[in-house]
């Protein structure tokens, strides 16, 4: 009987230390993978439009790693301070006018640009904020990033409708790449402290990494004011004045 739990025991301890040593070595595995498929992506795109006499591995007896991806670093930057200029920004605005004349590409890229600057916009706020909806059905609640308000015609119905709605982006676990566009009325979002990495950890995760909380002193709520038809009274004493019978 206690060499069986010796044999139990040391099991559990090789199999702990195997997930332990999971947990360390995982993450650095993937991300180092993620880096070296990036950086050779980048080569493979990049590199054949260098010439010969800049390429340094001709100098070099071993290859370079990474070349392609500064090159476009440096390239795309560049572009980026041309366009700020008068002349580079006719440019740009006479390639955007071909683009515009063709019927597909138009549509693809008129998406695509304004993906981007709505993303690496500076002063967006989108996807910085994390909250609570109830989905599938109420009861059930479920995480979010909370994207913009709604805008345009979108806009322009749910204001007739007299809703104040904001859009939501709704990812799925784990991989949060991909969700669903959800259109949620103001208030019924519960908004959370967590920044957006943390929620993506949590979803990516499954739940089983919860960033850490700590709970913040806030003075007590003062008594809601309360209305008289669609007057606000100033304070609770004067709503007792008008409620009370003479």
């Amino acid at each position: 009987m206690t060499e069986k739990t010796t044999r139990l025991s040391v099991a559990a301890r090789l199999r702990n230390n195997f997930l332990a040593g999971l947990i360390i070595c995982a993450p650095i595995a993937i991300t180092t993978w993620l880096t070296w498929s990036v950086v050779h992506w980048a080569d493979s795109w990049v590199r054949p439009y260098i010439p010969v006499r800049y390429d340094p591995e001709r100098y070099l007896d071993f290859a370079v790693p990474g070349t392609g991806l500064i090159i476009a670093i440096i390239f795309i930057t560049i572009i980026g301070f041309l366009a700020k200029n008068i002349i580079g920004q006719s440019i740009v605005n006479f390639g955007e006018s071909l683009v515009q004349r063709v019927p597909l590409v138009r549509l693809v890229y008129k998406s695509v640009k304004q993906i981007f600057e709505t993303v690496l916009k500076e002063r967006s706020n989108s996807f910085k904020k994390v909250g609570l909806i109830e989905y599938p059905s109420p009861g059930l609640w479920s995480l979010v990033f909370v994207a913009t308000d709604a805008k345009g015609e979108i806009a322009s119905k749910f204001n007739a409708m007299g809703h104040d709605m904001v859009s939501v982006f709704l990812p799925p676990t784990p991989v949060p790449t991909a969700g669903f566009l959800i259109f949620v009325p103001r208030e019924k979002i519960v908004v959370l402290d967590m920044s957006a990495e943390d929620g993506a950890k949590l979803l990516i995760s499954g739940g089983l990494v919860t960033p850490e909380y700590k709970e913040r002193l806030t003075s007590p709520k003062e008594a809601p004011v309360p209305f008289v038809g669609k007057k606000a009274l100033s304070s609770a004493k004067e709503a007792d004045r008008l409620i009370a019978p003479e």
